[in-house]
């Protein structure tokens, strides 16, 4: 697991920042281990006074679809307005 990011204590993030802050890189024999390790990562992942997606990315890495990958382009607009 590797967080790429430019953060660090006391960062004050601009009113016109971009909305990529920090990434969460996993990797795995499998794409059922690296997306256990992912779920643990969002799990710990801690991050302070702005709103952020580790939500739905949590949420997106339980699903089955997402888990068999069977996905497209269209599915988190289908998944959101659900």
């Amino acid at each position: 697991m590797r967080v790429d990011t430019t953060l660090y204590p006391g960062y004050a993030v601009p009113p016109y920042y971009d909305s990529l802050l920090a990434k969460i890189i996993v990797h795995a024999q499998t794409r059922y281990i690296a997306l256990a390790r992912l779920r643990r990562a969002l799990d710990e992942f801690e991050l302070e006074g702005i709103t952020t997606t580790v939500g739905l990315h949590k949420r997106l890495a339980q699903l089955d679809d997402v888990q068999a990958a069977r996905f497209d382009t269209g599915f988190l607009e289908r998944l959101l307005t659900a």
